[in-house]
C-alpha cells in the first residue's frame, strides 16, 4: 500500500499534550508493544529493565541541546525578533545558519541588538529560506568569551507548541542525564526518562550501553507539506557513530543479544550507517534519510520513543517501524488511556 501524509493524521487531544515534564523523569507510564503478536502493556519507565537482562545492549544518543533561541531588537523600530541558532558556518567570522521570528521584519542589512547593554549585535548577510537568514555576530571579544555570551542570552529550545517560555526547569529537563556533545536545537525526547537509578540498575543488572551522537536539527519537526511523501526532503542532520560503538553493536547482533535503540534519532543513525552487508560502521558526516512505509529496517532493533505529533516525520518512521495497523491501534489505545504526549510525554517500548 502506499501511504500519504493524511494516513498520518490523527486527532490529539490538547490535554493530552504534556505541557511540562513529571516531578520525576522515570515517572512516566511506558506503553510496551509486542510487534509480533499485536499485545500492548501498561507499565511505567520504571518497568523498562524488566524486558532486558543481562549483555542486552541500549545505545544512547549522547546530543546535548545548546541554548538556541534568542531574543533581540531590531535596529531603529526597536520590534522584538527571535533569532533561533540553527549552526555556526564559520567560527572566526562568527557566521551562523539562524531562523529568525517574525520574518518579513528582517531583510539583508538589517541589525539586531542583543542584551540590555546591547554588547552584542548580529547583521544580516543573506536569506536562505522563507524564515531562514544568514547573520554575522558582532562582539567585543574572544571567540570563548562570544560563546560564554550566546550561553548567556540564550534560552534553551523548548518547542513552540508548549506556547510558554523556557525557565529554569527547562534547563535541566530539556536536557538528557547522559547529554555530553553540544549541538542540538531539540532533546532526543525518549531519552528524558531516564534517570540516574534507571542507569544505576542497568550497570547492576549487567546491561550494557554505548552512545552515538546525533544533533537533531529542525529538520525532524519540518512539516511536511506533500500529500507523497516520496516527494518530502528532509534537512541534513550531523552523525557520529564512534569505532568502539559500531562494534559493540555489531557484536551484541552476532551474538543474538537485544540491542535497544533509544530514541527514533538513534534508530535513524544508525540505519543510515549500514554497509551492504547489514555491518555499521563508525561514520561522522550528515545524514538526510527520510524513513517512512514502505521500508524494510535492517537492523533488528528494539525501540524506546515517545508519542508524536500527528503527521510529523518520525511518527512516518515509527510506522515503517512498527506496522501501520499496530501503530494506529497503539495512539488510539494511549489516548483512550490518557497517557502524556510529544517532548514531556510518556514513552513507549517496541519489542
Amino acid at each position: 500500500m502506499k501511504y500519504k501524509l493524511s494516513h498520518f493524521n490523527y486527532k490529539l487531544p490538547k490535554e493530552l499534550i504534556a505541557i511540562r515534564p513529571l516531578p520525576h523523569r522515570d515517572d512516566s507510564r511506558l506503553m510496551v508493544v509486542h510487534k509480533d503478536s499485536g499485545k500492548i502493556e501498561h507499565k511505567t519507565f520504571k518497568d523498562v529493565l524488566d524486558y532486558f537482562e543481562e549483555k542486552d545492549l541500549f545505545v544512547f544518543n549522547n546530543s546535548k541541546v545548546f541554548k538556541a533561541r534568542l531574543y533581540g531588537y531590531k535596529e531603529k523600530t526597536g520590534a522584538r525578533i527571535e533569532v533561533f541558532l540553527l549552526r555556526e558556518l564559520n567560527a572566526e567570522t562568527r557566521l551562523w545558519d539562524v531562523l529568525v521570528d517574525p520574518a518579513r521584519k528582517i531583510r539583508i542589512g538589517n541589525k539586531i541588538y542583543f542584551g540590555e547593554d546591547e554588547s552584542m549585535v548580529a547583521e544580516v548577510i543573506d536569506n536562505t529560506t522563507s524564515r531562514g537568514r544568514s547573520i554575522r555576530f558582532i562582539f567585543d571579544g574572544t571567540y570563548e568569551e562570544f560563546r560564554k555570551k550566546l550561553v548567556e542570552l540564550g534560552h534553551m529550545p523548548i518547542p513552540k507548541y508548549l506556547q510558554r517560555e523556557a525557565d529554569k526547569e527547562d534547563e535541566e529537563r530539556y536536557q538528557t542525564i547522559y547529554a555530553k556533545v553540544e549541538g542540538a536545537v531539540a532533546a532526543p525526547v525518549s531519552g528524558l526518562h531516564f534517570s540516574k537509578q534507571i542507569l544505576k540498575k542497568m550497570e547492576i543488572k549487567g546491561i550494557e550501553s554505548t552512545e552515538i551522537t546525533m544533533h537533531v536539527g529542525l529538520g525532524t519537526f519540518k512539516p511536511v507539506e506533500v500529500e507523497d511523501l516520496s516527494k518530502h526532503k528532509m534537512d541534513s542532520e550531523q552523525v557520529w557513530i564512534y569505532p568502539e560503538s559500531a562494534r559493540k553493536i555489531n557484536q551484541a547482533l552476532d551474538e543474538n543479544r537485544k540491542v535497544v535503540s533509544v530514541g527514533t534519532t538513534t534508530l535513524r543513525a544508525l540505519e543510515s550507517s549500514l554497509t551492504t552487508e547489514n555491518r555499521i560502521i563508525p561514520f561522522e558526516g550528515w545524514i538526510s534519510k527520510f524513513i517512512y512505509p514502505p521500508y524494510k529496517f535492517r537492523l533488528p532493533l528494539k525501540l524506546i520513543t515517545n508519542f508524536h505529533a500527528p503527521m510529523s516525520t518520525i511518527l512516518m518512521l515509527k510506522s515503517a517501524y512498527m506496522g501501520y495497523e499496530l501503530m494506529m491501534e497503539a495512539y488510539n489505545e494511549a489516548i483512550k488511556e490518557k497517557y502524556r504526549f510529544l517532548s514531556y510525554g510518556d514513552a513507549m517500548l517496541i519489542l
